[in-house]
């Protein structure tokens, strides 16, 4: 009888961090870090890794609920995938839209802030997340003109 070796297994390519462009009346949701030292009160989109056996979404849902304590639907990419320093993987971002009347809280944030498209660069964004912003720009200015007509 053939002995059994154990085998560890690295998953396939880079780590993968989902982040979430909550969009609401024509702003999107931005995140003050409230740590580690080096990144604390730079802004981000929330999210977190992609554990094993999680899609991009799941996580992007498991995330929201963690970090902010909301339920949000997972909607299309923004922009590209972001390499991140020191070769941590890369940031894939995805517009997403609050469950009714659900309100987040910075569990894990220094502040939250909405941000119209006029406000987008009033922040320091962290590196990877910069792009991203840009990215919603022209998506932030689609939307601008129907929140105007909203009641």
């Amino acid at each position: 009888m053939a002995a059994l070796t154990a085998v560890r297994t690295e998953p396939s390519g880079p780590r993968v961090i989902v982040g979430a462009a909550i969009v609401a009346r024509g702003r999107v949701l931005g995140c003050a870090r409230a740590g580690p030292p080096e990144v604390a009160g730079r802004w981000e989109f929330p999210g977190g890794k992609v554990e094993p056996g999680e899609t991009d979404a799941v996580a992007l849902v498991r995330e929201c609920r963690e970090e902010l304590g909301v339920r949000v639907a997972v909607g299309d990419r923004v922009g590209v995938d972001e390499p991140l320093g020191n070769g941590r993987g890369l940031l894939r971002v995805y517009l997403a839209t609050l469950a009714n009347g659900d309100q987040p809280r910075a569990i894990e944030h220094l502040e939250l802030r909405w941000l119209a498209v006029g406000e987008l660069y009033d922040v320091p964004w962290l590196p990877a997340d910069a792009p991203i912003v840009d990215a919603l720009v022209p998506v932030l200015s689609r939307l601008a003109p129907l929140v105007a007509d909203e009641p």
